[in-house]
């Protein structure tokens, strides 16, 4: 640790993006903010990056330059020559009534996530100021109220973002980004976290003389006394700083921080770790454990089965197969009865029940990672994919439903168009959807005598989803077209709602 965070960022002169103004750390609670004062805080930002070489800032640019663009076309008149002054001028006002209309809120919100996605303070206060606006003209925006959560955590403030997730939890019927587990683990590791500073200070008495000085110089202090051999008052001073810390609650990530460090001192002058040392790693572990991926209370989850490869491939061998897509046209299909007939009944998902058109039967839900949308819906098999090995395990172990299924793919099943068909982005530029990857791999195994989809036009006519899903956006990250020409080049027949590939 090389300093502490002792006030927290006031604004500079003319640039409105900062902390909150009182001085004080970040809350869960809102400060009013102007619109307009935002979007030229976004605009000021905006010319920042100009030149940038960061991949992050480079997309947060872009998302920027969207920003303002819509903000130009919801002025009641065109906007002065002159730069991007025009686009922000004071007194203009959004043509949608005069407040915050839906397009503009998704896009400041996409600014907020993309300067959160940065890391760096400038960012960090830039998606704070969003945060207030949006919560400010919208004060029950889950996604605001989800921003917020997500920010506050990334700024050191885990009480605050508990505050602010279960805001979020308290607007939403679905938990579809795994924000429970979440607020479960922060709340875990916060009491860990007291446990483990009450045994320092029981083990370490003599740290309570120091903890009312200033945390840096009393660590630079504990330091040299390290440094010198006087192992005792270097633990006293260092456990000293670290009360301190906690008492200014400082950022958590400068806590965990000089936490780690005190105890590599330790252990690596320890031959052997007293009993009390042993059990304040043990501390140390779990909360650090649970911050990241919230508390596991079932390991085996329910006593799933793991399948790979082969074992999926016998469980359809000889089944007649229909996928389900999550398409406008599906919602009033009236062919409920006819894909309950199927063997099996593949969904994807947010996939919506409405049984006279969509039918009841789901016997293989296909998800990405991403999202926990239908993860507690009980299935036969569920297959998870994920392009990032360690991003798939941790969604896996923070949204699975100990019960909800029987099967579940394994690794071997994570990524099917990149990992069984070696589909580079050579071949495949655009990242595959779980439709597609789903297709793709039936179609590789090629073991079922039927198999239809069932109303695939590539939301055409628009998405068919849990409520909750509903307002998220059609990706513009996957390629409809190219998936849509695969399929028709492979299709035997194509009827009404039904394309059928054998």
């Amino acid at each position: 640790m090389t300093r502490v965070r002792s006030r927290w960022s006031r604004p500079r002169t003319g640039d409105p993006a900062s902390a909150p103004t009182d001085g004080g750390p970040p809350t869960a609670q809102v400060t009013p903010a102007e619109l307009e004062d935002c979007l030229r805080a976004c605009a000021v930002h905006s010319g920042k990056l100009v030149g940038s070489l960061d991949n992050r800032r480079i997309a947060l640019a872009e998302q920027l330059r969207r920003l303002l663009a819509r903000w130009a076309q919801e002025q009641p008149q065109p906007a002065p020559a002159g730069g991007t002054g025009g686009l922000i001028r004071r007194g203009a006002r959004p043509a949608a009534g005069g407040g915050l209309s839906n397009d503009l809120l998704d896009d400041l919100l996409a600014v907020g996530n993309k300067s959160l996605d940065c890391g760096y303070d400038d960012e960090l206060n830039l998606a704070l100021l969003i945060s207030d606006t949006v919560l400010t003209q919208r004060r029950n925006s889950r996604a605001g109220w989800r921003l917020r959560g997500r920010l506050l955590e990334a700024m050191g403030r885990p009480a605050a973002a508990v505050d602010a997730y279960e805001r979020y939890l308290a607007l939403t019927q679905e938990d579809g980004f795994g924000v429970s587990a979440k607020v479960a683990g922060l709340r875990t590791a916060t009491e860990r976290r007291a446990e483990l500073l009450d045994l320092l200070r029981r083990t370490v008495p003599d740290a309570a003389r120091h903890a009312g000085s200033p945390a840096t110089d009393v660590w630079a202090d504990g330091l040299a006394a390290h440094a010198e051999g006087d192992g005792e008052r270097a633990q006293a001073l260092l456990v000293g700083a670290l009360v301190a810390l906690d008492r200014a609650e400082a950022p958590e990530q400068e806590f965990q921080e000089a936490l780690s460090h005190y105890l590599d001192l330790c252990t690596g002058s320890r031959a052997r770790p007293t009993a009390e040392l042993t059990e304040i790693i043990a501390l140390f572990a779990e909360q650090r454990r649970n911050r990241m991926r919230g508390p596991l209370p079932d390991p085996l989850f329910g006593g799933v089965q793991w399948i790979g490869l082969g074992e999926f491939r016998n469980r359809i061998a000889g089944k007649s197969v229909c996928l389900i897509a999550n398409s406008g046209k599906v919602g009033e299909s009236g062919m409920g009865a006819e894909i309950d007939g199927y063997d099996l009944v593949v969904r994807f998902n947010s996939y919506r029940i409405d049984p006279a058109h969509t039918g009841r039967r789901t016997d293989i839900h296909a998800t990405i990672h991403k999202h926990g949308f239908n993860w507690d819906q009980p299935v036969d098999t569920r297959l998870v994919f994920g392009g990032i090995s360690g991003d798939w395990k941790y969604s896996l172990r923070n949204r699975l439903v100990p019960g909800a299924q029987q099967y579940l793919g394994d690794e071997s099943l994570r990524w099917p168009v990149r990992n069984i068909g070696k589909w580079g982005t050579d071949r495949w530029p655009s990242i595959p959807t779980s439709g597609f990857n789903m297709l793709f791999l039936l179609d590789f195994l090629d073991v079922s005598p039927v198999l239809d989809l069932i109303g695939f036009d590539f939301y055409e006519s628009g998405a068919y989803r849990l409520a909750e899903a509903m307002k998220m956006p059609i990706t513009s990250v996957h390629e409809y077209t190219s998936e849509k020409a695969w399929v028709m080049e492979r299709a035997q027949s194509v009827s009404g709602m039904r394309i059928s590939l054998r």
